[in-house]
């Protein structure tokens, strides 16, 4: 343990603040757009241009991803976390779908179900993108849905598709001929020895362009009628969530067996909330409601709060070890107490959230060796309630549960002993070793791991900010009917098992706890970072550790973007796998970069860690940090995936 308090100087990167980034950071006085891709970034800059604000162009960015196929699409959700400098207030949006009607524990599980599909009518929630930017564009944007449509539509009507849409388009070939829409839409070359596009074909769909022309029709017919352009834009809304929209897309999904009906499309709605947050070390930090996992960002945040972590240096053992330790306490939370906070039984979100809690957290921490057996808390107390749980928890996890009764130990305590294992609760002792998993097996857990989606990022110099982070309907889609509209896949993230999580059990009419989970730091009442990124259960690993490699360790936002995260699989799995075995954790598993010293190695082994490596381990994060000092803007696009970004 010698090497633990060595500085950064010798933990294989050099000095962080000289490191040279892959892609230059981008600059702008007046805006700033990130997405994803090249074709969904110059959407945004187009709006920009012809006079748009920072919302106008989130909401340009997030059609023309859909249009892309940029593993999301017009059925699935969208959430964002908006600064209205007019109000000087920070807002989000809840464009999440919820489960149908007639959606229920008991129709699952009678189709042999564990966890509901993955994929196909039955994985589908209600789409939510479409009402998220219409409700986005008309309370707060300036321009009308013809003209932040426009570049989506221009594409609908037949653009090059890149490599990685299409290669993905080729690699569920099979999942796609069992819908007919969607063997119309994508398979272009039938019968071929490639049915999916070329990359760079012009790929057309007639039938997603129609739809995008009733909604802008819609909205032509409203304004002939003197109503104004928010009641233009909700007439658009109305037609694709009550008119001849819905009804073929009700069609379309009843006809492959989906459960979405007329009602359950026209019960919807985009809901506008308060977002939580915490201040760490004077910055204020908001994430979406406990329907999302952002608040794990903020709980870890808190724990850390009580920890020097500058005084580690930038993935020492020691900083590495904190940092997930810590993201396993606050992921054990998530995994446990989150769901949709408007169906009971009721988040104990003030609880999970207090800093008292917090510090309690904290404590726990075993600093010689990973806890294997880390359990959920309690957080009841700091509400000044009783957990209504306590039986069900002392059941999963035995004597592991409550977590305050571990005696933490430092590292000016320990002594590691590389063949010292620590014991199993009842919880763990369920969990098959990841030794056990086949090469096949193994590559389908990173991939529901990492699970993708996109991410948007816009400011402008009148002050509007938008963070946003939308998913769902991604390849290979189930299209519903004529529409062009592939389905969301999120009803997935439910669980059917109350004793994984009392919060999260799938009911009519209630959203799943997602992934998905925009941020927007704010210091001295003014906007200070905007992130977010794609990566299912990685995502608000990776933007912590993006935070702290700004704040803790003074990186630009584009080296932060770039830098060297790790990531922990002991959580469960929120999307993928039919069983239990799919999405268990796996406890000590951790990614880091191939740079990582042979000393750190093995000390994190000597701890009971099982290593793997990755040349990239950032995840494709998007950021904007705004320099007041100068007056300008940074932007930081991730040199992972083909996220692109532009400012002017």
């Amino acid at each position: 343990m010698r090497y633990i308090g060595l500085i950064i100087l010798l933990v294989g990167f050099g000095n962080v603040n000289a490191q040279q980034t892959q892609k230059p950071p981008l600059h702008g006085k007046h805006w700033m757009a990130i997405t994803g891709k090249p074709l969904g970034a110059e959407s945004g800059a187009q709006i920009f241009q012809q006079g748009g604000n920072a919302v106008d162009a989130a909401c340009a960015m997030l059609a023309a991803m859909c249009t892309q196929w940029a593993v999301l699409s017009w059925g699935g959700e969208t959430q964002a976390i908006i600064y209205n400098p007019k109000t000087k207030k920070v807002i989000s949006i809840d464009a999440l779908g919820f489960a149908p009607g007639a959606a229920t524990v008991a129709y699952y599980k009678s189709k042999g179900y564990y966890f509901p599909p993955e994929y196909g009518p039955l994985a589908a929630v209600t789409p939510g993108t479409p009402g998220g930017l219409c409700y986005m564009l008309a309370e707060y944007g300036t321009m009308s849905l013809k003209q932040v449509l426009a570049p989506a539509m221009e594409m609908a009507a037949g653009y090059p598709i890149d490599a990685q849409v299409s290669n993905n388009i080729q690699k569920g070939v099979s999942s796609i001929k069992q819908w007919p829409y969607s063997s119309k839409v994508f398979l272009t070359h039938p019968g071929e020895k490639r049915e999916a596009p070329e990359p760079g074909e012009i790929f057309v769909q007639k039938d997603l362009l129609a739809t995008l022309t009733k909604m802008v029709e819609a909205e032509d017919q409203a304004l002939k009628q003197n109503k104004s352009r928010k009641e233009a834009i909700y007439a658009a809304y109305d037609r694709f969530y009550k008119g001849d929209i819905a009804r073929e897309f009700v069609r379309g999904c009843q006809e492959q067996g989906g459960l979405i009906s007329m009602e359950d499309l026209a019960r919807w709605k985009p809901l506008e909330e308060e977002p939580l947050h915490i201040n760490y070390k004077g910055i204020e930090v908001y994430k979406l409601q406990q329907w999302s996992q952002g608040p794990a960002l903020l709980q870890s945040l808190n724990i850390l709060e009580n920890i020097n972590l500058h005084a580690m240096g930038y993935n020492s053992t020691k900083y590495i070890h904190t940092i997930y330790q810590t993201m396993n306490l606050a992921f054990a939370d998530r995994d446990f107490y989150y769901g949709d906070p408007y169906f009971q039984p009721k988040e104990p979100i003030q609880g999970l959230l207090s800093k008292d809690y917090a510090k309690m957290r904290a404590a726990s921490i075993q600093y010689d060796h990973n806890d294997s057996t880390c359990a959920p808390g309690d957080p009841y107390p700091f509400e000044g309630k009783v957990n209504p749980h306590t039986a069900l928890l002392k059941s999963r996890f035995g004597n592991n549960w409550p977590a305050n009764n571990k005696r933490a130990v430092s590292f000016n305590d320990a002594e590691i002993n590389s063949n010292e294992e620590t014991k199993s609760g009842t919880e763990t002792a369920l969990i098959v070793p990841r030794s056990a998993l086949s090469p096949e097996e193994e590559a389908q857990y990173e991939e529901r791991l990492w699970r993708g989606t996109t991410s948007i990022e816009a400011c402008d110099s009148a002050g509007w900010v938008v963070s946003v982070t939308p998913s769902g309907g991604w390849l290979p889609a189930c299209i519903a009917g004529n529409t062009g509209i592939g389905m969301s896949q999120r009803m997935q993230s439910f669980v059917l098992d109350s004793t994984l999580n009392p919060y999260n059990v799938l009911e009519p009419f209630k959203k799943p706890r997602v992934t998905l989970t925009p941020t927007l730091a704010m210091k001295d009442g003014k906007p200070f970072l905007s992130f977010a990124v794609q990566g299912g259960d990685t995502q608000d690993q990776n933007l912590l550790q993006f935070f702290l490699n700004v704040v803790e360790f003074n990186m630009t936002v584009q080296q932060a973007v770039e830098a060297a995260n790790i990531n922990t699989d002991q959580l469960w799995l929120s999307l993928g796998g039919d069983k239990r075995i799919d999405r268990q954790p796996r406890p000590g598993y951790i990614l880091l970069n191939n740079k990582i010293d042979s000393f750190v190695r093995k000390d994190l082994k000597s701890m009971g860690y099982t290593l793997r490596f990755a040349d990239r381990t950032s995840g494709p994060i998007n950021a904007i940090y705004y320099d007041w000092s100068h007056g300008s803007f940074w932007g930081g696009s991730s040199n992972y995936g083909e996220d692109y970004g532009i400012g002017w």
